[in-house]
């Protein structure tokens, strides 16, 4: 055969036996894949961190926000009733516990636990792509953790505090949960497989793109579909509940108008391309990444198709169906695709969360393809697994600059503003991500205004509205003029005009009241209040 587990077709009903889908992956064949494709991903992504500046400097904007929740949620400041926050509380309440130790150290070492985390995040989800499609095989399998393992999307979302990997790694644990093999599971399967999915919902909202595509295939089965439903619901009002309920209109502006309703300048197709694609490493034009993306699409759909019509079948039946497993993994892709497409905004790590579907959408039917070629010769049996790896293997050498993160910013100023900021100041910034690093994100200060996600603030009370336009609309202009009022330092990067909702008014305000510190934080700058 091919080299991989001989197994039934796709369409039977057959694909494993209850108990290897019972027992974690041993040392097997499939199981040394598995593994081995996780020390690959923790080599990449422990790579990463040891880089200069990556574990205790500026890692990215959005870890700011999304780490500086968890950081004032343990000091007693809770989101969406203190301050916006444009994301569900699921990463604050992950976060927690990283955060608890700013109790003890430095919050540069506070964020430093969860990048490592996060980076752990993003290897377990080589281990649950792995487990999800064991029972198709060696080759399902290496395909699947090898892509998840060096997709440039998902090694550059774990370099830092982001979403992706953890929405990544709940969707897997509740698709782990949901699928008995190449079939949807029964019971409280569908339960835990929901409550893990819903969870995942409460991170990021993408997660309702697979929670649909599970939907769909329960609706023949009404009690099963109110089981994976009612799962969905408390894994995600569980943990979001609390905090919705103590501002449930700063919620909705944040979590749900301010996604829908964004506005601004339109991010480049050749852009999203370059990263869905994962060529991250090469800068050739949107032609060349829309002429790979169509090629990458043409190969998944001929091997589906192929995969379609050679599975054995007794005759007269059709050719064997895909599995539900196989339709989850491809409806589950082209709608993330989709959704990638359409809105206004479109970041590096956004590609992390299409790499598990993208690899199982091809990984699937490659291996029932492969093994539905009854006779194939000699040299294709003996070298399509180790060709595999070793490709999957080298390509992170090959290409090295696909898998780098951004490099980190802002690492020589930081220890010239730790000397000059007095612990506990009242500090006004626009990267929230500066202040943690520099151990100055807590002010003792009661009275200080909460502001971690200038932009957030701007789509979530200015309906969508950017930072540019945002300043007229009264309650962005309060909250602003608030922070002004009550700072003692101001620190801004060079894309302060993005962020803060500046007017002629607070920019009056701000020269009249603040004047610039000299000093060496070049490109920051650092300001005082006057007399103060």
């Amino acid at each position: 055969m091919s080299g991989t587990t001989v197994r039934p077709a796709a369409g039977s009903s057959r694909s494993a036996s209850p108990r290897s889908l019972r027992l974690p992956f041993s040392l097997t064949p499939v199981g040394a894949v598995i593994a081995a494709a996780t020390l690959l991903a923790l080599g990449l992504r422990a790579y990463q961190l040891a880089r200069p500046g990556h574990l205790l400097g500026v890692g990215d904007y959005d870890d700011g926000a999304d780490f500086g929740s968890a950081l004032w949620l343990v000091h007693g400041v809770l989101p969406y009733r203190d301050f916006v926050l444009v994301q569900p509380p699921g990463i604050t309440v992950l976060m927690a516990p990283a955060a608890l130790l700013s109790k003890v150290a430095s919050t540069a070492w506070a964020i430093a636990a969860g990048r490592i985390l996060t980076a752990l995040a993003g290897a377990a989800a080589v281990v649950l792509g792995g487990l999800l499609v064991r029972h198709r095989g060696v080759l399902a399998t290496l395909l699947t953790c090898g892509i998840i393992a060096i997709y440039p999307g998902s090694v550059q979302a774990a370099h830092t505090v982001l979403l992706e990997p953890w929405l990544t790694a709940f969707c897997l644990a509740g698709a782990l949960a949901v699928f008995d093999g190449d079939r949807l599971a029964s019971g409280w399967r569908l339960v835990w497989g929901g409550a893990a999915l819903g969870f995942a919902g409460a991170i990021k909202v993408w997660a309702i793109i697979p929670v649909a595509v599970i939907l769909v295939f329960c609706l023949r089965r009404p009690r099963q579909a109110a089981r994976f439903v009612a799962g969905v619901a408390a894994g995600f009002l569980i943990p979001v509940i609390p905090f919705a309920a103590l501002a449930p209109r700063r919620f909705y502006d944040s979590v749900v108008a301010a996604q829908l309703a964004r506005t601004g300048s339109r991010i480049p197709l050749g852009f999203r391309l370059q990263y869905l694609t994962g060529m991250t490493g090469w800068l050739p034009g949107t032609a060349v990444f829309l002429t790979v993306a169509i090629v990458m699409a043409l190969v998944v759909a001929g091997t589906i198709v192929a995969a379609w019509r050679v599975t054995p079948h007794p005759p007269p039946q059709p050719p064997s169906r895909p599995a539900p497993l196989e339709w989850f993994a491809l409806w589950t892709a082209v709608l993330v695709t989709v959704a990638f497409m359409v809105p206004v905004d479109f970041y590096y790590h956004y590609a992390g969360f299409l790499a598990p579907f993208l690899a199982m959408a091809f990984a699937l039917p490659a291996a029932r393809l492969m093994d539905a070629w009854e006779h194939p010769p000699g040299w294709v049996r003996k070298s399509v697994i180790p060709v595999t790896g070793l490709v999957i293997l080298v390509l992170p050498l090959a290409v090295p600059r696909a898998e780098n993160s951004p490099t980190p910013t802002y690492s020589s100023a930081l220890p010239a503003v730790e000397r000059v900021i007095p612990p506990g100041s009242c500090v006004l910034t626009d990267e929230a991500a500066l202040l943690i690093s520099a151990d100055r994100f807590v002010s003792a200060n009661p009275a200080c205004p909460v502001v971690i996600d200038g932009t957030g603030t701007s789509y979530a009370l200015a309906s969508g509205r950017n930072s540019f336009t945002a300043g007229r609309v009264p309650a962005v202009a309060s909250v602003w003029r608030q922070a002004f009022l009550a700072a003692r330092y101001v620190l801004i990067t060079p894309y302060n005009s993005y962020r803060i909702a500046w007017t002629p008014e607070l920019r009056a305000y701000f020269r009249a009241h603040f004047t610039r510190v000299s000093g060496d934080w070049a490109p920051l700058e650092l300001y005082v209040r006057k007399g103060g």
